[in-house]
């Protein structure tokens, strides 16, 4: 029997660590999954263990190889994007815990580069927005408050996001590099020269000798040692978390989008080889092309989706497991008038408002833990729609069907309502995990396993979600949602004592 050729992809999320082998017919062989702590030292802040992110990786990715009971061919790797370490290349071991994605840590530094008037020059540069969600304040934080007090040798340094330390720890230090599309999420990099940009390095004080060469998606980061995985593996495929799923999805041509619904939620919509016009709290950021070449992309980032419902899990007990949450929200008719506003971590697109906190309207006695929980559902479908409104506009793009992908998805209450409030059709694939399936297809293309992009796409199947008539209640809560949202926002600004 001829044994499939096959890739292992390495997924680094948020609050898990998860592999699969996947083969070239489509079918998940193997899959491995481990989760890791999440550790809020002060408020605002979030961090990681970076050697628990490795020990996690490497465990899910043995977990799936042994399941599929194949030798994969090449690795692909995709992460969570902005989160950032930096490590001492001597030692191999991290000089601070990593500042997740989510921290606010540096707020204050990013109101002083918008009251300063950098926020136009990052804009025209990065594509993004002075904000603490971005790596660059969170390198220029560390390298003030750790490296310099220490008197740390910063020749010996190396910094880099997820994707950087994984592939340097895989090659035994031989490889620190990155790919366009995580090196466009840093505030550091020029999308348009394809290289750090000498301004931003000079303003957040970042050597250029800390940061990763940056590689094309589809191409060579290197060997993995045989010691890690039992055997030297390429690594061919390289992607941030969105623009994976991006690929993925098969949203390789201008005007095509996608949403993942995970612990945040990102909307990507490809833009092509043109750069499109940003603004309106809508990013622009670096995706990729069939081949895994860099394409333009806008994007909006919700911070807390999937989160909302953990919270209301983990935190209040509202709920056992969260796939509870689709029979709560079908057990009641709608909220009565409740809206969660989920800015546990402050709001990204389209307010950016780094300082708003979570914001629930419209209490009363009458109030059952079911409308709390629908209402957090909800807030994932509202806030989709605030932003591709928003995206519509800038881009002009009529994207008359939306992709999905992540956790979230499995839930079918959610996909009904998110269509039903955009009034545009909602595929979701059957298999969900399409991050790491883009990780994958851009190793395998590289690698040969899938002759090209339509190739590796063949074997996706989608379940389709058509949208209830226009002026539906759905789509109507809009108008609720979007006061709530105002709310949370001058509450946030209204600095009186």
């Amino acid at each position: 029997m001829t044994r499939p050729r096959t890739i292992l992809a390495l997924d680094q999320g948020t609050t898990s660590s998860r592999a699969l082998v996947v083969a070239a017919d489509g079918r998940i062989l193997g899959r491995g999954q481990q989760e890791f702590g999440q550790h809020f030292p002060s408020p605002g802040w979030v961090e990681h263990d970076p050697m628990e992110i490795w020990s996690t990786t490497l465990a899910a990715a043995r977990a799936a190889i042994a399941m599929a009971g194949v030798t994969p061919e090449a690795i692909g790797i995709t992460n969570q994007r902005e989160t950032l370490v930096v490590w001492d290349a001597v030692s191999g071991q991290p000089v601070a815990p990593a500042i997740v994605w989510q921290d606010r840590r540096t707020a204050a530094r990013c109101a002083t580069l918008r009251a300063d008037g950098w926020a136009p020059r990052i804009e025209q540069l990065t594509g993004l927005v002075p904000d603490p969600y971005f790596s660059a304040t969170k390198l220029e934080w560390i390298l003030r408050e750790v490296v310099a007090p220490r008197g740390l040798d910063v020749t010996r340094l190396r910094a880099g996001t997820i994707d950087s330390w994984l592939i340097w720890r895989l090659t035994d230090g031989a490889v620190h590099a990155t790919d366009p599309t995580n090196a466009s999420r840093t505030m550091l990099y020029d999308i348009d020269a394809r290289e750090w940009s000498p301004p931003l390095l000079e303003l957040f004080g970042v050597p250029r000798a800390l940061l990763p060469e940056v590689r094309p998606s589809a191409g060579d980061f290197g060997v993995a040692a045989a010691e890690h995985l039992g055997v030297a593996l390429p690594i061919l495929g390289v992607a941030g978390d969105q623009q994976a799923a991006l690929f993925g999805q098969g949203c390789w041509r201008a005007g095509e989008g996608k949403n993942t619904y995970g612990t945040g939620a990102f909307l990507l919509l490809n833009t092509g080889a043109k750069r499109p016009v940003g603004g309106r709290g809508i990013l622009t950021t670096l995706g990729c092309d069939a081949a895994g070449q860099p394409a333009y992309a806008l994007e909006s980032a919700i911070f807390v989706a999937g989160a909302a419902v953990q919270w209301l899990r983990d935190g209040l007990g509202l709920l056992a497991v969260a796939s509870e949450s689709e029979g709560m929200a079908r057990a009641v008719e709608s909220t009565d008038g409740v809206y969660f506003v989920p800015a546990l971590t402050g709001l990204g697109a389209p307010a950016w408002e780094p300082e708003a906190r979570g914001t629930i309207v419209g209490l009363t006695r009458g109030t059952r833990r079911e409308h709390l929980v629908r209402a957090a559902l909800e807030a994932m479908a509202f806030g989709t729609a605030d932003v591709l409104d928003t995206m519509r506009g800038v881009s002009g793009a009529p994207l008359d069907v939306l992709r999905v992908d992540g956790g979230a998805t499995g839930n079918d209450w959610l996909m009904q309502f998110q269509a039903d409030v955009l009034g545009v059709h909602v595929e979701r694939p059957a298999e969900i995990e399409t991050t790491a399936l883009g990780a994958a297809g851009l190793a395998g293309i590289t690698a040969g396993v899938w002759a090209d992009a339509g190739a590796f796409l063949s074997a996706h199947e989608y379940a389709r979600f058509a949208p209830a008539p226009a002026g539906n209640a759905a789509r109507r809560g809009l108008g609720g949602w979007r006061r709530a949202v105002r709310a949370t926002v001058a509450w946030a600004r209204d600095r009186a004592d």
